[in-house]
Protein backbone atom coordinates (compact mmCIF):
# COMPACT_ATOMS: atom_id res chain seq x y z
CA UNK A 1 0.00 0.00 0.00
CA UNK A 2 3.15 2.28 0.89
CA UNK A 3 4.22 2.20 -3.02
CA UNK A 4 0.41 2.43 -4.12
CA UNK A 5 0.24 5.71 -1.63
CA UNK A 6 3.76 7.39 -3.19
CA UNK A 7 2.58 6.80 -6.54
CA UNK A 8 -0.35 8.62 -6.27
CA UNK A 9 1.20 11.42 -3.89
CA UNK A 10 3.55 11.93 -7.13
CA UNK A 11 0.86 12.80 -9.51
CA UNK A 12 -0.49 15.75 -7.45
CA UNK A 13 0.37 16.52 -3.97
CA UNK A 14 -2.32 15.36 -1.27
CA UNK A 15 -3.61 13.28 -3.45
CA UNK A 16 -4.83 10.30 -1.53
CA UNK A 17 -7.82 8.45 -3.28
CA UNK A 18 -9.32 5.37 -1.33
CA UNK A 19 -8.11 2.20 -2.82
CA UNK A 20 -9.71 -1.19 -3.21
CA UNK A 21 -7.10 -3.98 -3.86
CA UNK A 22 -8.77 -7.05 -5.70
CA UNK A 23 -7.05 -10.29 -6.22
CA UNK A 24 -7.83 -11.90 -9.85
CA UNK A 25 -7.00 -15.36 -9.73
CA UNK A 26 -7.92 -17.11 -13.62
CA UNK A 27 -6.71 -20.81 -13.16
CA UNK A 28 -8.19 -23.04 -11.12
CA UNK A 29 -10.30 -25.91 -11.13
CA UNK A 30 -13.61 -24.43 -10.24
CA UNK A 31 -16.67 -24.97 -12.68
CA UNK A 32 -20.39 -23.84 -13.07
CA UNK A 33 -22.94 -25.68 -14.92
CA UNK A 34 -26.63 -24.50 -15.27
CA UNK A 35 -29.43 -25.82 -13.17
CA UNK A 36 -31.42 -26.65 -16.27
CA UNK A 37 -28.69 -27.48 -19.57
CA UNK A 38 -31.62 -27.37 -21.93
CA UNK A 39 -33.13 -24.05 -21.24
CA UNK A 40 -32.41 -21.52 -23.08
CA UNK A 41 -33.07 -18.60 -20.56
CA UNK A 42 -31.09 -19.66 -18.27
CA UNK A 43 -27.49 -20.61 -20.53
CA UNK A 44 -26.06 -19.17 -23.68
CA UNK A 45 -25.43 -20.84 -27.25
CA UNK A 46 -22.72 -23.03 -25.93
CA UNK A 47 -24.74 -24.44 -23.10
CA UNK A 48 -23.02 -22.25 -20.39
CA UNK A 49 -24.04 -20.25 -17.29
CA UNK A 50 -25.03 -17.05 -18.87
CA UNK A 51 -22.64 -13.91 -18.41
CA UNK A 52 -22.89 -11.76 -15.40
CA UNK A 53 -23.57 -14.52 -13.07
CA UNK A 54 -22.11 -14.35 -9.77
CA UNK A 55 -21.23 -16.93 -6.66
CA UNK A 56 -20.69 -15.58 -3.49
CA UNK A 57 -22.15 -18.05 -1.67
CA UNK A 58 -21.71 -22.02 -0.21
CA UNK A 59 -18.29 -22.24 -2.07
CA UNK A 60 -16.60 -19.20 -1.07
CA UNK A 61 -14.74 -18.29 2.40
CA UNK A 62 -17.29 -17.68 4.95
CA UNK A 63 -15.15 -14.92 6.73
CA UNK A 64 -13.25 -13.13 3.57
CA UNK A 65 -14.27 -10.86 0.74
CA UNK A 66 -14.65 -13.31 -2.36
CA UNK A 67 -16.47 -14.11 -5.31
CA UNK A 68 -16.83 -15.57 -9.02
CA UNK A 69 -17.68 -14.04 -11.90
CA UNK A 70 -18.30 -15.67 -15.03
CA UNK A 71 -18.48 -12.35 -16.88
CA UNK A 72 -18.10 -13.49 -20.37
CA UNK A 73 -19.97 -15.63 -22.91
CA UNK A 74 -18.45 -18.93 -23.85
CA UNK A 75 -17.10 -19.67 -27.14
CA UNK A 76 -16.85 -23.42 -27.43
CA UNK A 77 -16.31 -26.06 -23.86
CA UNK A 78 -17.12 -25.24 -20.75
CA UNK A 79 -16.95 -21.50 -19.11
CA UNK A 80 -14.42 -20.38 -16.41
CA UNK A 81 -15.08 -18.21 -13.78
CA UNK A 82 -12.67 -15.69 -12.55
CA UNK A 83 -12.41 -15.90 -8.63
CA UNK A 84 -11.67 -12.09 -7.29
CA UNK A 85 -10.50 -11.83 -3.81
CA UNK A 86 -10.83 -8.46 -1.97
CA UNK A 87 -7.99 -8.13 0.24
CA UNK A 88 -8.45 -4.29 1.29
CA UNK A 89 -11.20 -2.17 0.53
CA UNK A 90 -11.00 1.81 1.77
CA UNK A 91 -13.81 2.06 -0.44
CA UNK A 92 -16.18 0.41 1.66
CA UNK A 93 -18.15 -1.06 -1.49
CA UNK A 94 -20.47 -4.11 -0.58
CA UNK A 95 -20.81 -7.09 -2.59
CA UNK A 96 -23.14 -6.12 -4.81
CA UNK A 97 -21.39 -3.16 -5.71
CA UNK A 98 -18.18 -4.52 -6.23
CA UNK A 99 -19.53 -7.42 -8.22
CA UNK A 100 -21.72 -5.06 -10.46
CA UNK A 101 -18.37 -2.84 -11.10
CA UNK A 102 -16.15 -5.74 -11.72
CA UNK A 103 -18.77 -7.16 -14.30
CA UNK A 104 -19.38 -3.90 -15.59
CA UNK A 105 -15.33 -3.13 -16.26
CA UNK A 106 -15.40 -6.64 -18.28
CA UNK A 107 -17.09 -4.80 -21.03
CA UNK A 108 -14.71 -2.23 -21.39
CA UNK A 109 -11.73 -4.17 -22.71
CA UNK A 110 -10.10 -2.37 -25.55
CA UNK A 111 -9.25 -5.37 -28.10
CA UNK A 112 -12.67 -6.42 -28.20
CA UNK A 113 -16.33 -5.60 -28.85
CA UNK A 114 -18.24 -8.38 -25.97
CA UNK A 115 -17.19 -8.68 -22.03
CA UNK A 116 -14.25 -10.63 -21.50
CA UNK A 117 -13.42 -13.08 -18.82
CA UNK A 118 -10.92 -11.36 -16.63
CA UNK A 119 -11.24 -7.31 -15.38
CA UNK A 120 -9.34 -5.29 -18.08
CA UNK A 121 -7.11 -3.49 -15.58
CA UNK A 122 -5.68 -7.16 -14.90
CA UNK A 123 -5.68 -7.96 -18.49
CA UNK A 124 -3.76 -5.13 -19.30
CA UNK A 125 -1.65 -5.85 -15.88
CA UNK A 126 -0.61 -8.83 -17.71
CA UNK A 127 -0.44 -7.79 -21.28
CA UNK A 128 2.43 -5.46 -20.11
CA UNK A 129 4.13 -7.36 -17.84
CA UNK A 130 4.68 -10.46 -20.66
CA UNK A 131 5.55 -7.22 -22.88
CA UNK A 132 7.64 -5.52 -21.36
CA UNK A 133 10.34 -8.59 -20.90
CA UNK A 134 10.82 -8.01 -24.18
CA UNK A 135 12.21 -4.47 -23.38
CA UNK A 136 14.48 -5.40 -20.88
CA UNK A 137 17.72 -5.24 -22.13
CA UNK A 138 19.82 -8.62 -22.75
CA UNK A 139 16.38 -9.96 -22.59
CA UNK A 140 18.32 -12.98 -23.66
CA UNK A 141 15.86 -15.38 -21.10
CA UNK A 142 17.71 -19.10 -20.02
CA UNK A 143 17.35 -21.71 -17.63
CA UNK A 144 20.78 -20.86 -16.41
CA UNK A 145 19.72 -17.41 -15.03
CA UNK A 146 22.89 -16.03 -16.71
CA UNK A 147 21.35 -13.03 -18.93
CA UNK A 148 22.54 -9.61 -19.85
CA UNK A 149 21.38 -6.42 -17.46
CA UNK A 150 20.62 -8.97 -14.54
CA UNK A 151 22.42 -9.12 -11.14
CA UNK A 152 21.92 -11.46 -8.46
CA UNK A 153 20.15 -9.75 -4.94
CA UNK A 154 20.94 -11.79 -1.71
CA UNK A 155 20.35 -15.80 -1.53
CA UNK A 156 19.70 -17.15 -5.02
CA UNK A 157 17.22 -13.53 -5.95
CA UNK A 158 18.05 -12.09 -9.59
CA UNK A 159 17.19 -8.52 -10.16
CA UNK A 160 16.55 -7.11 -13.71
CA UNK A 161 16.70 -3.19 -14.59
CA UNK A 162 14.14 -1.88 -16.27
CA UNK A 163 14.38 0.45 -19.01
CA UNK A 164 12.94 4.01 -19.15
CA UNK A 165 9.77 4.49 -20.42
CA UNK A 166 9.99 7.11 -23.78
CA UNK A 167 7.77 10.27 -23.09
CA UNK A 168 5.95 9.86 -26.09
CA UNK A 169 4.34 6.25 -24.94
CA UNK A 170 4.10 7.47 -21.24
CA UNK A 171 0.66 8.23 -21.26
CA UNK A 172 -0.54 5.63 -23.65
CA UNK A 173 -1.52 2.13 -23.60
CA UNK A 174 0.86 0.67 -25.97
CA UNK A 175 1.15 -2.87 -24.66
CA UNK A 176 -3.21 -2.98 -25.68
Amino acid sequence: MDAIRKACASLEEGYLPPVTFVVVQKRHHTRFFPFEHGNRNTTDRSGNILPGTVVDQKICHPMEFDFYLNSHAGIQGTSRPVHYHVLYDENNFSADEIQSLTNNLCYTYARCTKSVSVVPPAYYAHLLAFRARYYVEGSEWSDSGSGVGRSTVGANRETTSLPVIMENVKNVMFYC
